[in-house]
């Protein structure tokens, strides 16, 4: 993989951090894989490789933290919701920077996608934005199977996008549309519409 040479130094540094941070939980060995393989999955799609080895961390952690509240071994003790839709890079982005606005942190939030685009919709970001929700430092992730299990609520976009089935989650598919080739005006007619599905949602599961 193209820049992986470069950045190898800095892989170790992040998997021996974060290898301190799950001690106990998983083995340094199974943090360091974890590290490449979402550094090689986050580099099929970066186009822009400066930030490629920050963005690996913050995936990598994100996945980590899944996989222990999946496994039982370090449960969240909040609601799980994964939103996915095929390039992560407009509704779903959005559907999470809403929840993560109405939850806090009493919700953990995540989205994904099965085929990740380049970078964020910039008239995705400037609608949010309106809200004074900065999605600038967001980035297109892949669907892992780690935060697939983690979900209690998986939520696909209308894309077409499919999950794995678990037993005892709940699945739901919102009719959205897609704000990739849509104007500024019709970003924000997406933006309402989830922010309309998204305020039911955080007051079902922060009632519950």
């Amino acid at each position: 993989m193209p820049g992986l040479i470069n950045d190898d130094h800095v892989l170790h540094r992040i998997s021996a951090e974060l290898a301190g941070r799950f001690d106990g939980v998983f083995s340094p060995e199974m943090v360091d894989r974890y590290v490449f393989e979402s550094y090689t999955a986050l580099a099929r799609t970066a186009k822009i490789k400066t930030y490629l080895a920050s963005i690996t961390k913050h995936f990598a952690e994100d996945r980590l933290f899944a996989l222990a509240h999946a496994q039982g071994i370090r449960p969240s003790g909040k609601p799980e919701v994964l939103f996915v839709c095929v390039q992560n890079a407009g509704r779903s982005q959005m559907a999470a920077g809403l929840l993560r606005h109405y939850g806090g942190d009493r919700i953990n939030v995540r989205s994904a996608g099965s085929m990740p685009g380049e970078h964020l919709n910039a008239h995705v970001i400037d609608s949010m934005k309106e809200l004074g929700i900065e999605l600038g430092a967001e980035f297109p992730k892949p669907l892992t199977d780690d935060v697939v299990r983690a979900a209690d609520v998986v939520i696909t976009m209308g894309c077409g996008d499919t999950c794995p089935i678990y037993p005892g989650k709940r699945y739901e598919d919102w009719q959205v549309e897609d704000p990739a080739d849509l104007d500024p005006a019709g970003v924000q007619r997406v933006r309402n519409n989830l922010d309309d599905r998204i305020r039911r949602l955080a007051a079902e599961l922060l009632d519950q």
